[in-house]
């Protein structure tokens, strides 16, 4: 009997080091997945906050949470299975999908910043806040959704790719733990940023003369902070999706644009220390040029379909700026209040 206790327990002990051990590989595994979507995240990070610009700081947060579970369903309920079906039974439509999403981010990416060089956004930058009812509001969370659920596609498709060797259950739990974590972060910083200047003018009210300087300085450096974060954004879209293009062509069987920046990053890395890093940044450089000349490629494609089809014109339409562009998100998120008044 004693003897039969002890192989259970020798048993239990077994499974518990199996199952330590993928907790470790799970955890891994969505650290990797994660930190290869950076690029994904931190563009949904800096596109979000834009979606609440004008409403009335008490529905902000609301708003977000909104987002937020539209966001986690997006990714458990729809993106997840389809993903984990595709892997199973035609895992090689992956590299496409991965590249279909890459020319988006890339698409994506340079049209920011060509509409940034013309000047596209400057006519809405000081646009007055707007009055949102509870059907402009539902609108408004209904595009944030939609978007998301693009940005999203793109966040669990690279997570898949980077543990596509894991079993079927593995790669589960990894994008679960991804898509978790992830809409936690995004949606958890964009919280903290659209309510920090209301923590500034929080504090601006305070007797504390460092409290009062301190505000001021959140409510000026807002508009910074996320300029600062669309720029980042905008970068690592094209970084990124130029990196899923030329692994992509190069797993395709197209290996000289691969082959030609492995030729240009490797004097770099025999220098001693920084070596390493200076090999990335020139493997990140060259990304992010072949994405935004990708991304040219797709506008000069793409840009006259759009102007004789439905879509193209409301959103030229909407970038005339009228209403709708407001509504759509289509400024910085920006307060009226003067802290120092």
């Amino acid at each position: 009997m004693s003897g039969g206790l002890v192989a259970l327990l020798d048993d239990v002990a077994a499974l518990a080091r199996i199952a330590a051990a993928s907790v470790d590989d799970i955890a891994a595994g969505a650290a990797k997945a994660g930190a290869k979507a950076a690029g994904v995240v931190i563009d949904d990070a800096a596109v979000t906050p834009q979606y609440v610009s004008g409403a009335d700081p008490s529905r902000e947060l609301p708003m977000i949470k909104r987002i937020f579970w539209g966001s986690l369903r997006n990714k458990l309920v729809i993106i997840l299975p389809a993903l984990l079906l595709v892997s199973a039974f035609i895992p090689g439509v992956i590299p496409f999908i991965l590249m279909l999403g890459g020319t988006y981010l890339c698409y994506e990416g340079t049209e920011k910043v060509w509409h940034k060089l013309r000047g596209h956004h400057a006519a809405t930058e000081n646009a007055p806040a707007i009055d949102r009812g509870p059907e402009a509001e539902a609108k408004v969370t209904k595009g944030a959704i939609t978007t998301d659920f693009i940005l999203s596609c793109e966040i669990m498709v690279i997570a898949m790719n980077e543990v596509a060797d894991e079993s079927l259950w593995v790669r589960a739990l990894i994008l679960v733990v991804v898509a978790f974590v992830i809409t936690v972060l995004v949606y958890g910083a964009v919280a903290l940023i659209v309510k920090m200047d209301d923590i500034g003018l929080h504090l601006t009210t305070k007797d504390s003369a460092g409290s009062k300087r301190f505000g001021q300085l959140l409510v000026k450096g807002m508009p910074a902070v996320l300029a600062v974060i669309t720029l980042v954004g905008t970068i690592a879209m094209l970084w990124v999706g130029g990196h899923i293009m030329l692994q992509g062509t190069y797993d395709l069987g197209w290996h000289a644009p691969y082959d030609l920046v492995h030729v240009l990053e490797t004097p770099f890395a025999g220098i001693p220390v920084v070596g390493g890093f200076l090999a990335w940044l020139v493997n990140t450089l060259c990304s992010a040029v072949l994405g935004a000349v990708w991304g040219l490629v797709v506008m000069a494609i793409l840009h006259p379909l759009l102007k004789v089809l439905p879509i193209g014109k409301k959103k030229d339409r909407r970038e005339d700026g009228d209403v709708g562009a407001a509504i759509d998100g289509h400024q910085p998120t920006k307060r009226n209040a003067d802290p120092a008044s």
